[in-house]
């Protein structure tokens, strides 16, 4: 067995540039080295994985079976490599290109997402973000390994085991397209809400999977008639159908702003959803995190203020 303690770390620059160059040249121009030394660190790379890794041919260095299945494996631990090596340097937000990594709801992507993306691109604009929706059963360990830096939503089973801090308290309201014969007032009554035909929203934020078990808790039941996985294609449903909508408050505004739709309170009182955002005890006090997590605090605060 190969040890990782007699391993030049620099042989997989080489072999990363070999199998994007297609050629020695190439790859010891990109890497400032002269030829020969491409040629002994290929020599060591094939006595390394005991394949020749690369044939020459007329249209250049062409990579074995061996090889391409290496390129994947090769380019995705440089990258962990080159992330870690981040760390250690002073983060600087108007030269950085750190990636961030963030997990949102959909609710959220399309509420105060925009808003992230405006600071970043204003602060930061040489880094990158990438919003990827995880299971809340796998966070605390994508947070642990850095394969995410934030968690945003309504994660109550996180509390115990993440750092976090409360962003707002979330409230449900019900809307539907306006027209003739609509219930008059700002409050839904019970005999409307339960005579109506409701689009269920089953999002992977828990506090939508939550909002039918509080309303049953109080003997409340919905007549559903279409189930969605996400909140993108509400407001197109809404506005060909005469159905209601169970949603945050915040996504309801920002999705009436052309006044198209009717938005009621709820027959009954729900506890709000606390949205909090979650990070990991063991980057709380790394440069970059901390600005970071005070950029989503600001984004968040900038939009309820719009």
């Amino acid at each position: 067995m190969t040890s990782l303690d007699h391993i030049d770390l620099n042989l997989l620059r080489v072999f990363q540039a070999i199998v994007e160059e297609r050629s020695l040249t190439k790859a010891g121009e990109r890497l400032a080295l002269s030829q020969p030394a491409v040629s002994y660190a290929l020599g060591r790379l094939r006595t390394l994985f005991d394949d020749q890794l690369f044939i020459r041919t007329r249209s250049g260095m062409q990579p074995t079976p061996i090889a391409l299945e290496l390129a994947t494996i090769v380019g995705r631990a440089l990258d962990t490599v080159r992330e870690a090596l981040r760390y250690a340097e002073s983060f600087d937000p108007a030269v950085s290109t750190r990636t961030f990594r963030l997990s949102l709801s959909d609710a959220g992507e399309m509420a105060y997402l925009p808003v992230i993306c405006k600071a970043l691109h204003e602060q930061a604009p040489r880094t990158r973000l990438i919003v990827q929706p995880v299971p809340v059963e796998e966070m605390e360990d994508a947070l642990r390994s850095s394969k995410l830096d934030f968690a945003i939503g309504n994660l109550p089973e996180l509390m115990a085991r993440t750092r976090h801090q409360l962003l707002f308290e979330e409230e449900y309201v019900c809307m539907t397209r306006r027209r003739r014969g609509l219930p008059t007032g700002k409050k839904l009554d019970l005999e409307n809400f339960l005579g109506a035909s409701h689009i269920q929203v089953r999002s992977l934020e828990h506090s939508h999977h939550a909002l039918d078990d509080a309303l049953r808790a109080q003997g409340v039941g919905r007549n559903i008639a279409l189930e969605l996985p996400h909140f993108v294609a509400l407001p197109n449903i809404l506005m060909v159908t005469d159905l209601y909508a169970t949603l945050p408050k915040r996504l309801a505004q920002i999705l009436n702003k052309a006044k198209a739709f009717q938005i009621y309170d709820l027959p009954v009182r729900l506890p709000a959803a606390s949205v909090t955002m979650h990070w990991h005890e063991h980057f709380h006090d790394e440069d970059g995190i901390v600005w970071m997590r005070n950029l989503l605090v600001e984004s968040v605060r900038k939009f309820d203020q719009l």
